[in-house]
């Protein structure tokens, strides 16, 4: 859906066409005094003009803003145009001579208001520079220590688990050493009773044979038994063997309660420490924490300079065109040091060449039609692999290294910030997708995958790019749309085309916060403002282009464009 004037920001750069009846240039400027936006044409004409020479033309960007027209409720036949100093309230010219504010002092509504306006658009400026991205450096940070107490947290548990594991096989140690005790205790016991059962059978034994003998007294039937049981006067039986009792052993249960357990276990605290404050980068040295020093500060110095003096051109213009050896089409393109560029086709073909066609290096990949590689901060290129689910890098001297392994998903698309050199890569299973971002060092820092009502952003995160913004920007064929969240991961639009079907592929940014996409079905690349704010079909069949599906923007502010029916890049400008 497209933003009144009024909604659209102020810095943005939105197209506009010239006031002038009949001309549709782009507008560059605007008359304060006749509050009509002029194409540069327009505002030389106006200028010309004897009624019109001497009226206010400025760049657009510093218009003056025209009034509300609003009729005075006193004086209905009169507009409103004067601030009451005294009253602070807006009057008519009537109103000057009413009882209510005799003796006061006005002053003119519309300076007042462009007064107004000004401080608004630092307070804006302030806000989106300063105010927003520190706030969202901050969301980033907080998102980090999420992750880390997660990571905390995890470890705590996994470290109570080993305790208490470890606190398990000790009890099951105590416990068998006692059991073995009770066992060797039981079989003493044992010994000892069947000692004892053993000698009274033998005791019952002799009384059965003392009782045979003693029967034979009773009836002798010879003369030796005879003479014995005469002669036998005091008969003695041997007393019944001593036996005990045994003693059996007393289980003393162990005294214990939670807090005998606890101690063993270990104990979780929170310590009394007062939170710290989380550092707020000043406001003095927020916008150029990212500026060092010497040449990266002059460098950046330039871009802003040029930021300040660049705006869309009223035409597209071819600037030169590249034929890129080695590959049957382009598909991406990333632009490294020294005039070189990384080019890959719908094959696998990644090639590296020099501005006069020479080519440098030539590697196989299993990359298709996905932005699969990029150029770091240090001039390295970094691919990704997704069959085997890695990410190579291969140094200037051509040595390819494994980088980065990205587990279950298929690393797609990959790119690397110019803001903070962070890798942005765009994965896919076979049932969802994301965006993941590495730092320099290949650490995971941050995933994104879905928006606040818990819906899947990405299908098929193919083409990536990050604005000057910092929000990240996907282009997804599937879904189909370009899907663009903050730094912090926070889903800000998704563009869906215009109308007619749209199925995008390349997509690049520049250094005025424009997005450029490739659209396959219409054969065209739009033109986005960093809002997601269409503003036209920047390259169409009329210039050219045929099959665009790779874009990326140079530090010369010129855009190069890869097609899917040629080997052939081309440079446009369409910048001033």
């Amino acid at each position: 859906m497209a933003l009144s004037e009024s909604q659209i920001p102020p810095d943005a750069q939105h197209y506009l066409v010239c006031g002038t009846e009949d001309c549709e240039k782009n507008c560059q400027f605007y008359c304060n005094d006749c509050h009509q936006p002029l194409c540069e044409q327009c505002r030389d004409e106006h200028q010309k003009n004897k009624k019109t020479k001497n009226h206010e033309v400025v760049p657009y960007k510093l218009r003056k803003r025209p009034l509300p027209v609003v009729k005075c409720k006193i004086h209905p036949t009169k507009e409103i145009d004067l601030l009451c100093g005294e009253c602070q309230i807006p009057v008519c010219s009537k109103c000057t001579g009413t009882k209510e504010h005799l003796g006061h002092w006005f002053t003119n509504l519309e300076i007042v208001f462009a007064e107004k306006v000004s401080i608004y658009n630092k307070e804006i400026a302030n806000i989106r520079s300063y105010f927003e991205p520190v706030s969202q450096d901050m969301k980033i940070e907080i998102a980090g220590d999420v992750t880390e107490i997660k990571k905390i947290m995890e470890g705590i548990r996994t470290a109570m688990k080993a305790e208490a594991e470890s606190v398990k096989r000790m009890v099951d140690a105590v416990t068998s050493d006692n059991i073995e005790q009770v066992n060797k205790i039981e079989q003493s016991l044992l010994q000892t009773l069947n000692g004892q059962n053993q000698e009274i059978d033998d005791y019952i034994n002799y009384l059965n044979d003392l009782i045979k003998t003693y029967y034979g007294y009773l009836s002798p039937s010879n003369i030796e038994q005879l003479t014995y049981a005469i002669k036998s006067e005091n008969l003695v039986i041997t007393p019944i063997p001593e036996t005990s009792k045994p003693v059996p052993p007393v289980f003393t249960a162990g005294q214990y309660g939670k807090e005998d357990v606890a101690k063993l276990l270990g104990r979780i605290t929170v310590t009394n420490a007062k939170p710290e404050n989380r550092k707020i980068k000043p406001m003095e040295t927020a916008s150029t924490q990212l500026k060092p020093t010497g040449k990266q500060r002059k460098q950046d110095r330039e871009k802003s300079d040029v930021k300040q003096t660049l705006s869309l051109s009223s035409s597209v213009t071819k600037v030169r065109e590249y034929t890129v050896p080695g590959v049957d089409n382009v598909y991406h393109i990333s632009l490294g040091k020294s005039g070189r560029l990384w080019v890959s086709d719908c094959f696998g073909n990644l090639v590296q060449t020099d501005l006069q066609g020479n080519q440098l290096q030539k590697i196989q990949t299993s990359g298709r039609d996905e932005s699969y590689h990029t150029v770091t901060q240090d001039g390295d290129l970094i691919y990704t692999d997704k069959l085997n689910k890695v990410i190579h890098r291969i140094t200037p001297d051509n040595t390819i290294t494994e980088f980065i392994k990205t587990g279950d998903w298929k690393p797609l698309s990959i790119h690397s910030s110019h803001i903070n050199g962070d890798i942005l890569v765009g994965m896919k299973t076979d049932k969802e997708g994301k965006v993941t971002r590495y730092n320099k060092t290949g650490t995971e820092i941050q995933n994104i995958q879905r928006d606040n009502k818990g819906q899947e952003l990405y299908e098929l995160p193919h083409y990536i790019t990050e604005n000057i913004n910092g929000d990240v920007c996907v282009s997804d064929w599937s879904k189909p749309a370009v899907v663009v969240v903050d730094k912090s991961g926070q889903h800000r639009f998704s563009y869906t085309g215009q109308r007619s079907k749209f199925k995008p592929y390349g997509i690049c940014t520049d250094v005025l916060g424009h997005i450029m996409v490739c659209d396959f079905k219409s054969k065209t690349v739009h033109l986005l403002d960093q809002d997601g704010q269409f503003l036209s079909l920047l390259l169409t069949e009329q210039l050219g282009v045929y099959g665009p599906r790779s874009v990326c923007v140079d530090d010369e502010n010129n855009l190069w464009v890869g097609q899917c029916n040629t080997n052939t890049v081309t440079v446009y400008k369409y910048l001033q």
